[in-house]
């Protein structure tokens, strides 16, 4: 048993003993049907914190001969498998995680040689009379080990990608890197010793010119996860046991980390969406009974701020939009897997669909902001960005919030007139979906206390933004109504002619009628605010 090859289960027998566990052994039945045939290569990618290592420390755990795991896979989905003894530690093992070289690696050190020295010395004391002078590579140790005893190997690579996205400006370091691989999955020799590759990633696999060191993997990205979508993340039925057992409410989690709605490929080949939960922030909030941004302390919020800063055309409009609580259309086809090559904002949001920071809905191919979690990270990236207006008026929707409460017309309409301009330079300013969008944004905080409807339908008609309260308490709920070269009272009468009700039956004792006119020659507001 060594660090490298053929490692123990120590790793997955953490994960197993933990509070809070969830089954995800469904996954090596699936990998179980590929092993030694031609499509037994896979290469999954998902955001940071979504369970990369926790998987392939369980791909470890049952395929290694550096250990017996019966005894933790016996209870679990895969012991009920047809095919569960026949594999079960019956493999040779190789895990290695790249940013761990990466990161270990000095400035003038080529983080490639450094592992291939550091597991090749690890062949050498596990196998000192096959592994000889004359082999310098793993893959060719790889090749002399099956060659001695027969046995094939399951190759994991964790972080693979992480040398392009850290050293995306290092050509010659990518390129002797992926030449590097082909010796681990595409030559002659490796068809025959590689019984199961399975490499994991943030982005999918990055095509270059003249190089194809890793076209023969299958891809399960966060836009096509295929028939592995359900171990991308936790499902709201896996969760459901322990928020009843620490008694946490469902409606919070579900607005907190949910959002990552994932096409699925059913084994009876029926196509369903499911909804994923970030898993490293499900654990972090029941653990310590506290629902927050969990992930907002990785950083993450500076890597967001370079990509939403970049001057493509359209981007900061869309991503308004997103803010907003609105979707956006997005063209995935053309992302290019890298994090350079960006040709249009299509790319950019592709990009962050791949790093989590954005949910996907493949049903009307749109982007969109997944929940409050990855919001809070939107927020920190603004204010330590580049849109210092923008910024700004998110800071005075709080002001403006509370204006409105207190009935203050004129305070309302100037605020908003304001926070109009301060997005006129990204949106179309004479445009009424644009003034809706604007209004949402001046109102940014109210997301704290409303769930803010676009067009929602009531009585005769639909109200423009309808904020209806989250808890029933103080806040009063809220119907804005916007005009165009009219005036306020005509807003508000427009309000009370086509009762909306609906949704808002619960709050009719507590109800404020916001109406708000826009004038184009002028370009100024006015309000008029009152009670229902």
């Amino acid at each position: 048993m060594g660090i490298y090859l053929d490692p123990g289960n120590e790793s997955f027998k953490k994960a197993v003993n933990s509070d809070i566990y969830i089954d995800k052994t469904g996954l090596i039945e699936i990998l179980n049907s590929s092993l030694g045939k031609e499509k037994c290569l896979y290469s999954v990618s998902r955001p940071r914190r979504f369970g990369k290592s926790m998987a392939a420390g369980m791909i470890d755990a049952f395929y290694s001969r550096g250990c017996d795991s019966r005894e933790l896979f016996d209870n679990l989905s895969i012991g009920k498998s047809e095919d569960y003894c026949v594999n079960l530690n019956k493999y040779h093992v190789l895990h290695i995680d790249m940013a761990t070289f990466l990161n270990a690696s000095k400035s003038d050190e080529d983080p490639v040689e450094l592992m291939n020295k550091t597991v090749l010395d690890e062949f050498i004391e596990l196998y000192p009379d096959i592994i000889t002078g004359v082999i310098t590579t793993v893959p060719k140790a790889i090749e002399a080990v099956w060659k001695n005893d027969g046995i094939g190997f399951v190759i994991i690579i964790d972080e693979w990608d992480c040398i392009i996205r850290d050293a995306k400006n290092d050509s010659k370091l990518i390129e002797n890197y992926l030449k590097y691989l082909r010796g681990f999955f595409k030559t002659e020799e490796s068809k025959k010793f590689v019984a199961l590759g399975y490499i994991t990633g943030i982005l999918p696999i990055k095509r270059y010119e003249g190089e194809s060191a890793m076209n023969n993997f299958v891809e399960y990205t966060m836009i096509s996860p295929k028939n592995l979508a359900p171990f991308f993340g936790f499902t709201e039925k896996e969760i459901e046991p322990y928020l009843e057992k620490y008694d946490m409410p469902i409606e919070d989690v579900r607005k907190w980390y949910d959002g990552y709605v994932m096409e699925t490929l059913n084994p009876d080949r029926s196509i369903s969406y499911v909804h994923m939960y970030n898993p490293n922030s499900i654990v972090e909030a029941i653990t310590f009974n506290k629902i927050e941004s969990y992930w907002k302390n990785t950083g993450a919020f500076r890597q967001l701020n370079d990509y939403i800063g970049l001057d493509e055309k359209g981007l900061k409009s869309s991503v308004i939009k997103m803010l907003a609580g609105e979707s956006c259309s997005v063209d995935v086809s053309t992302f290019q897997n890298d994090l350079t090559s960006f040709t249009s904002k299509d790319d950019v949001i592709t990009a962050l669909i791949h790093m989590g920071y954005l949910g996907f809905d493949s049903r009307t191919g749109e982007a969109f902001i997944p929940n409050e979690e990855v919001r809070e990270v939107f927020d920190s990236a603004i204010k330590v960005g580049n849109w210092s207006e923008i910024a700004d008026a998110i800071r005075e929707s709080d002001e403006l919030l509370h204006a409105t409460w207190d009935g203050d017309s004129d305070k309302v309409a100037a605020m908003i007139e304001k926070s109009h301009q301060d997005y006129a330079s990204i949106l179309e300013y004479n445009d009424e979906n644009s003034l809706a969008l604007a209004i949402q944004m001046s109102y940014y905080t109210a997301r704290k206390y409303y769930m803010i409807v676009r067009e929602f339908p009531s009585g005769k008609g639909f109200a423009d933004i309808a904020f209806i309260p989250k808890e029933r308490g103080n806040n009063p709920a809220m119907i804005v109504e916007l005009k165009w070269d009219e005036d306020a009272d005509t807003a508000i009468n427009q309000i009370v002619d086509k009762k909306y009700t609906g949704k808002l039956l619960d709050f009719t004792d507590n109800i404020l009628l916001v109406g708000i006119n826009y004038s184009k020659r002028t370009k100024e507001y006015s309000c008029r605010i009152s009670k229902m």
